[in-house]
């Protein structure tokens, strides 16, 4: 039935054609509407004008127009007379030329009223998961001019630290019903802003205690201006919300500065700064014994820091992604899923025109769901590039510009880049190639890039074939894409779209990649399932499953051509022996 329709549609389109081929050459379009040539009499022969105005629109052209126009007519003319004459007098085999021609044109425009009907359902598809996949609010943006000061805060004890900054645990008056846990710690006298006492001072509340987490950032080089912090640590404020700033000195001459950052917009998957602001460094437990160069003078005798520095609140997670795999190891299928899930944040990133350049497992945040699954948050932005003048192709003019951090996860393309006066080094696909390393770690390997030694691998000069094998517990599909996320060549290499929707449909559509005759029109029936499923299963089951959640991602950054790209991969790798 499908090939009757597309034969009788490109009989039509061929007929359509000939007829406009044969039409009388005398006919022409005259600024876009069918009349008689000018300067054309009848038969098509040349002639004198009908009359003073024989020109469209009644202009008279000077005579070299009206040489070049009735040249090109006839040239027209001596064209279709060709044509017709070898269509008509070729016999037998010049129609079933012609019939060919048609079915070729029908199958033509059958496959384009596909693909234009696939594209139009993925766009709607699209548009109601964008809706749905809305965060819930901020915790602060209830209380919007409050938590723009230090001593607003019921800071705890340590989290963690890293290369620039260190993180505590915290509340604020603002979540009463964080605060009563923790009011029989009462703050320390002569301390602002309020501090918990470690452990064996007094009995510290747990974690839940502590819904927020605070970043001091260490500032070393930027002064003690609120300008000159916010100017340059500009990086760490990339996944701000929208009103992190509000209320800040200083924050107006920020959003006017010419550094040209990007401000990312929310994603499950990315970490969100509710709060920024700039305050004095006060003495925080353990910051002595943990980070005693970093202080200023005023705190430690041999400090090197400043009086003031950049504070950044966010969610308290309870542990980073290195965490979890040393205490947890997940199932084959349940990790292909992690694997997942950075991927869709790695594709935001990309989409918003943001590299993050600094991806490890350190740098991952867990959280744990209701029904005890991970779900990972891309964190910590302070090596990302993010600068609306150069998006993801960053000029590498000499070895002094900024190539980001972890040059053990640095993808070949940038670690192997030379300065030069026209080099440019493209980020589009360098997250996706350490996601691929970071898979190993997930799936409970050893990162090959990590260590010494003769199974240690450097991006810069490694092989593809050196890549050691993953389980044979890991899935099939699962195996291909990271090896395909590892190829040197940026240009062979999935993007994190095409590379997350190549887990998609290897998790949830399997039946559909076994059809032997897979056509679009069968995968938006799947989709149109899978997205009625998906949002009975939101309804019923609640946000909180993991599988839900990366269905409604999948249908909300749906795009035919990336799909399609996806199940090619997909089938040529089940294809393959």
């Amino acid at each position: 039935m499908a090939v009757r329709q597309a034969l009788g549609r490109g009989l039509q389109l061929g007929r359509a054609l000939l007829l406009r081929f044969t039409a009388r050459p005398g006919l022409a379009y005259a600024w876009g509407r069918p009349g008689p040539a000018a300067g054309w009499g009848r038969g098509g022969r040349p002639g004198r004008a009908a009359g003073p105005s024989a020109e469209p629109g009644g202009l008279r052209l000077p005579g070299r127009y009206r040489f070049f126009r009735q040249s090109v007519a006839g040239l027209a003319a001596r064209l279709q007379r060709q044509f017709v004459m070898r269509v008509r007098g070729a016999g037998p085999s010049g129609r079933a030329v012609f019939l060919a021609f048609g079915l070729g044109l029908g199958l033509i425009e059958e496959k384009q009223a596909e693909g234009r009907r696939a594209a139009a359902a993925c766009q709607e598809i699209q548009a109601i998961f964008t809706q749905r996949n809305k965060l819930v609010p901020d915790p602060l943006d209830t209380r919007r001019w409050q938590g723009f000061r230090l001593e607003d805060y019921l800071i705890g004890q340590s989290i963690g630290k890293g290369c620039s900054a260190a993180v505590y645990e915290a509340t604020m008056s603002a979540l009463p019903q964080y605060l009563e846990k923790a009011k029989h710690v009462g703050p320390l006298p002569g301390r602002e802003p309020d501090v918990v006492p470690q452990d064996g001072e007094v009995g510290a509340p747990g974690a839940s205690a502590f819904p927020l987490a605070i970043k001091m950032m260490w500032n070393i080089s930027a002064g003690s201006s609120s300008e000159a912090i916010l100017s340059t640590m500009s990086q760490e404020l990339v996944p701000a919300s929208r009103v992190a700033l509000t209320g800040e000195y200083g924050a107006v001459t920020y959003r006017k500065s010419k550094r040209g950052s990007k401000q990312l917009t929310p994603h499950p998957n990315i970490i969100r700064v509710f709060r920024a602001f700039t305050s004095s460094v006060p003495l925080l437990p353990g910051a002595l014994a943990d980070y005693p160069d970093m202080l200023p003078p005023s705190l430690h005798p041999e400090g090197l820091g400043h009086g003031r520095t950049l504070f950044l609140v966010m969610k308290n997670y309870p542990c980073t992604l290195r965490q979890y795999l040393h205490a947890n190891a997940p199932s084959p299928r349940l990790a292909t899923m992690m694997i997942l899930q950075l991927l869709e944040g790695v594709d935001h990133l990309v989409q918003q025109g943001i590299a993050h350049r600094d991806l490890k497992s350190d740098n991952i945040l867990v959280e744990l769901g209701a029904d005890g699954y991970p779900w990972l948050v891309i964190s910590d932005f302070g090596c990302c590039l993010a600068d609306e003048h150069v998006g993801l192709q960053l000029p590498f003019t000499s070895w002094y510009v900024d190539r980001g951090g972890n040059g053990c996860l640095m993808a070949p393309e940038v670690s192997t880049a030379c300065p030069g006066p026209r080099a440019v080094i493209d980020y589009s696909k360098a997250d996706a190639w350490a996601v691929g390393a970071i898979a190993y770690e997930i799936f409970g390997i050893a990162n090959p890039f990590y260590g010494q030694g003769r199974a240690h691998l450097e991006s810069r000069s490694y092989q593809e074939s050196q890549l050691p094998e993953l389980p044979e517990m890991v899935p099939m599909d699962t195996r291909h894409l990271v090896r395909a996320l590892l190829q040197r060549e940026a240009s062979k290499r999935p993007s994190a779209r095409v590379a997350a929707n190549v887990l998609h449909l290897s998790l949830w559509g399997e039946h559909i990649l076994a059809l032997k005759n897979l056509k679009l029109d069968k995968m938006i029936g799947w989709l149109l399932q899978q997205s009625a499923a998906t949002l009975l299963a939101n309804r019923l089951v609640g946000k909180s499953c993991l599988e839900t959640k990366l269905k409604m991602l999948f249908l909300a950054n749906l795009e035919c051509d990336s799909l399609c790209q996806a199940a090619l991969l997909l089938c040529s790798w089940r294809a393959a022996p």
